[in-house]
Order: structure tokens, then sequence, then C-alpha cells
């Protein structure tokens, strides 16, 4: 168990609710600004270990993370999906009449579009954390401000929940990574998902050649995520997640796919998380209703 875990997000933030769900309540978390420091921590070894967010099942994909992936070396060792419950909230006493903007992190304005949009003369405003948002409002008890973050973060801050659920789709997940350090990263016998890149040639049926091997070899394509390759215009990397059974199967499928790519490397070979929510307590809402609280499973 990892001493210290670098995380994107302050208290009340998804990353920490995340964060203990993965390792529990032993490791001290290292509150990052960016998801550049979050990676940064783990590379100079200042952390045993980080949490990421990769995706999200409205929003889509952080493709700046990508980058990070190809860039740094670090090596992804889990994964964690959490089920996002996007709340609106303010200060005590608030009233939707007396909302003038709304502040919170771009993700989740963009997961909660629907609602919002129902109120066209709110301002939007995009900050760098869903819990930092939150503190920041009760600190500074700005009137006319409502922020969108997750019950945790009322619940921390002593803010009211003025509208809750106010995301588009009840079914919202993000997906986090799990990264170490690649030089010391321990290989799992039991993985049996991994996280790839790869390029081609830039030639008709390139692309195709992979896939289809891939499916040859009957694994599971979980995930498929272009990325431009810097200095070579309209050129793309691929960032690629596959599902299998046994290592020996990764072993014969990277064999198989070395002739048809320029360039091939394993981020990381892990088990798989699970999307299964866990029964959580439940947490008061306006109106005398309840909403079950935003833990999911840790992956097995």
């Amino acid at each position: 168990m990892p001493q210290h875990v670098s995380i994107q997000g302050f208290q009340g933030s998804f990353h920490e609710v995340a964060a203990r769900q993965y390792f529990g309540a032993e490791p001290e978390l290292l509150a990052c600004a960016t998801f550049g420091a979050v990676v940064a921590h783990v590379v100079n070894g200042t952390a045993g270990a980080g949490l990421m967010a990769m995706e999200n099942s409205l929003a889509g994909s952080i493709l700046p993370n990508y980058l990070l992936l190809e860039r740094h070396a670090v090596r992804v060792t889990g994964e964690v999906y959490l089920p996002i419950h996007q709340h609106l909230m303010g200060l005590p006493g608030t009233t939707l009449a007396d909302i003038q903007a709304v502040h919170s992190h771009p993700m989740a304005l963009r997961q909660c579009g629907e609602f919002l949009d129902q109120h066209p003369h709110w301002k939007l405003v995009e900050t760098d954390d869903t819990g930092h948002s939150a503190q920041l409002l009760a600190e500074n008890r700005t009137p006319g401000v409502a922020v969108v973050a997750g019950a945790q973060a009322a619940a921390q801050f002593g803010l009211e929940i003025l509208a809750p659920a106010i995301h588009d789709d009840p079914h919202n997940y993000t997906r986090f990574l799990v990264l170490e350090r690649a030089e010391t990263a321990q290989p799992d016998p039991e993985a049996n998902k991994a996280s790839l890149y790869f390029h081609t040639s830039h030639a008709p049926g390139s692309l195709a050649a992979v896939l289809t091997r891939v499916a040859a070899h009957g694994f599971n394509l979980s995930k498929l995520q272009s990325c431009p390759r810097p200095g070579q215009p309209w050129h793309y990397g691929f960032h690629a997640d596959v599902e299998f059974e046994e290592m020996s199967q990764l072993d014969a499928l990277l064999a198989d796919l070395a002739p048809v790519t320029e360039e091939l490397r394993v981020l990381g070979a892990y088990r798989r998380g699970s999307m299964a929510e866990a029964a959580g307590e439940e947490l008061s809402l306006p109106g005398g209703t309840t909403k079950q609280s935003v833990l999911s499973e840790r992956p097995a």
C-alpha cells in the first residue's frame, strides 16, 4: 500500500472518493491542481501511486491525459469506475431564483447540460475542481453563486443541495486509472485487461489490419481513442484497452501486432474494474427524499 497517492482535485472532489474507494483510508492524498502534477508526483517518487480520470460516460475522454500516459514513465496498474451524481448546491437559504452564476469543473458542467440549459440567464464559470468550488463558496459566502459537485462536497462544506441529481443520464460514470512509476511497478499475474498505445503507417487499411488481428485473437476491445502525433499534422496514434483471460493471450496478441504497427507499447496490464454500485449510506436531499451515496465496488 503506498504511503502517498496523488490526485487531481481537493477535499470533496470525485478524485478523493475514487481514491478512497480503491486505496482505503491509509494513504495520504496529495491534492494537485493539474493532471500533469499528478503524474509528476508519481514519476518523481513523491507519491507511490496516482489516480487520474480518463473518461466520463457522458462527457467523453479527457484527451490531454492520454498524452500524459504516452510521454511519461508511468505504468497503469488498476482502474476505478465511479458512479457520478452531480448536484446543484448553494449556501443555506439560497433558492433557484437567487442564482446568478454556477461554478464547477468544465467536465461537470458538460454532464449537466440539459438542466443548465433550462436556466440560460445563469453564468457558467469553469473552475479547477468540483470540491474546491464548493469549498470556496463556503469560505467566501458569495451571494448568487451555486456550485455543481457531489453530495460529499455538500456534506463536508455545509452547503445545501438545491437541485439533486441534475446530470443528464442516471448512468453517469467516470473511469479513473491508477498509475505507478514504470521502473518500480510490479506485474500483476492476475491481470485481465491492458492499455496499449500504437501507431501504424499512414496508409489505407493500416488501422483495419490491427483491429482484424485483435478480433482474431478473441479480445474484447473496450476502448479505442485516437490522439494527434505532435509534429505530424493529421497523423494519429491510438490508445486501446483490451480485455482477456490470461496474460499468455496478451503476449500472443502483441507478437501478432508487431508486424502491422510502427510502434507498440503496453502502458499497463491490470485487473478490470467493476461498474456495479455498492450499497452505501443514504444522503438526505431536499424534500425528504434520499439518494444512495457515490460509492461503488473496489476492483476485484
